[in-house]
């Protein structure tokens, strides 16, 4: 049953990352740089959990106050996890030398999200079952992919933009703003019905991420009909 467990809570995030590998078709990214992310990757869970924890701890009782809902959301998991994811992007994919396409950046933020997704998926799935495993397949784990894209999207675009400082913080800020949308309705306990906009804001992410992959696809350099990057 173990590892029945770990099979379910490992198995979507790699799926998606093979997703993501695949579709970067005309330069793909060495294997041990994509293997290397996902090991950092792993550990960029604990920031966020050491301010969770904390937050948890402090406000018990947050799901049945409507600010302290969207606090929660936005910033203490929002903002700690997709900066943490970011942290690793910016400060280590983004230097790489192997990093020399936009759409590089979103197979790296996409690789880090997963290692984060899969570590957090573990915990959720040992503690409650393959019940959680199956929902979290088809929500959390394509969220954070989502999220992910989004930022990877415009980290890509800042590496070879003069505006880098503007687009890296776009990056963060729509994976930050999308994860916050998605955990606000989710976590709206007190009025359940407004937990099914969580999907809606899932649907939408998703849609805007396939879009993106679309564009960094077709726009990459390395596809000899276009033009190279100046």
């Amino acid at each position: 049953m173990l590892y029945t467990l770990l099979a379910l809570a490992i198995a979507p995030g790699i799926a998606i990352i093979i997703f993501i590998y695949l579709k970067d078709k005309y330069e793909k990214e060495p294997f041990s740089m994509v293997v290397k992310c996902f090991l950092f990757g792993l550990f960029t869970i604990f920031l966020p959990l050491l301010i969770e924890t904390i937050a948890s701890y402090l406000y018990p009782d947050f799901h049945f106050k409507p600010f302290a809902i969207f606090i929660y959301a936005f910033f203490i998991v929002g903002l700690s996890e997709e900066f943490s994811k970011y942290l690793l992007l910016r400060f280590y994919a983004y230097k790489s030398p192997h990093f020399n396409e936009p759409f590089d950046g979103i197979v790296y933020s996409v690789v880090i999200s997963m290692a984060f997704a899969t570590v957090e998926n573990i915990f959720y799935v040992l503690e409650h079952g393959i019940g959680v495993a199956l929902i979290r397949m088809f929500t959390a784990i394509p969220a954070h992919a989502a999220c992910a894209v989004l930022m990877g999207y415009y980290v890509g675009i800042a590496k070879f933009s003069k505006n880098k400082f503007w687009y890296l913080i776009l990056g963060l800020s729509s994976a930050v703003i999308s994860h916050g949308f998605y955990d606000w309705f989710l976590f709206q306990y007190y009025m359940p019905g407004l937990q099914l906009l969580a999907f809606v804001v899932l649907i939408i992410i998703v849609i805007l991420s396939f879009k993106a992959i679309k564009r960094h696809k077709n726009n990459s350099p390395f596809n000899v009909s276009n033009p190279p990057l100046s």
